[in-house]
């Protein structure tokens, strides 16, 4: 692969999911991201509204989280999720699966879950990243969830919210690579915080990467690449992590 900065820029979605984040570290991550041009932002569904102001015209979508992080509402709950953060200018749903009934094998309440979803955003032409939570599940479990992932036409595989008791395992995103269908590209989240994190997800085969640590990750490979700083990002590097 060609390293440049669009190459890298382009594949981030800059997390801004912590709990503790007020509207104010929202608002500066927002703008971060602008600063940086990176792919999107995922905020939490309070600020999306927020974010798609600050965001329009600048190329940085906006996305949310739908039934975040244990994947536990109800269906219906899902879609008004969904619905809403259109509503309120989110083009990209990152949607937790119910982990509940993947662990159970209750296999056509998961694919009909995960279609319901990405029927209602395709119908407003936004994209929906379908997050497993890899860490609790078996190679089995992953490879079934990446089938059904082709069968309802979703846009990404995800492999983690951050918030479980692991992250983008490197062997997770080669089995998801290997049995998920081509049209359905990867997001990998968890624990990316280097470059060389991000630049080895990238290598497998992932076209996004969720990170908080986007200011840091992007300035050190302006400076592998011999670009000048970007140092309009500077202070926004206090926002707390949330991957």
């Amino acid at each position: 692969m060609q390293l440049t900065y669009e190459f890298l820029a382009k594949r981030i979605d800059h997390s801004l999911l912590g709990p503790t984040l007020t509207d104010a570290e929202l608002e500066e991550g927002c703008r971060l991201a602008a600063t940086y041009r990176v792919a999107s932002v995922c905020v939490k569904p309070h600020a999306v509204k927020l974010a798609a102001t600050i965001l329009d015209g600048t190329g940085v979508a906006v996305g949310t989280t739908v039934g975040f992080p244990h994947g536990a509402n109800a269906t219906v709950v899902k879609l008004f999720e969904a619905e809403r953060a259109m509503d309120d200018g989110a083009t990209e749903l990152d949607m937790v699966v119910n982990i509940g009934w993947v662990l159970g094998e209750t296999w056509q309440p998961v694919r009909e879950e995960i279609g319901a979803i990405v029927e209602a955003a395709h119908a407003r032409k936004a994209i929906v990243k379908v997050i497993f939570e890899n860490c609790f599940l078996s190679p089995a479990a992953i490879s079934r969830l990446c089938k059904i992932c082709g069968e309802v036409s979703a846009d990404y595989a995800k492999t983690s919210t951050g918030y479980g008791t692991g992250g983008a395992i490197h062997e997770d995103l080669k089995l998801m690579r290997d049995v998920a269908p081509p049209h359905v590209k990867l997001k990998a989240a968890g624990g990316i915080r280097t470059l060389n994190a991000a630049l080895a997800v990238a290598g497998l085969g992932c076209d996004r990467i969720g990170a908080s640590k986007t200011a840091e990750i992007l300035d050190e490979l302006n400076v592998r690449l011999g670009n000048k700083p970007i140092s309009a990002g500077q202070v926004s590097r206090g926002t707390r992590d949330s991957y």
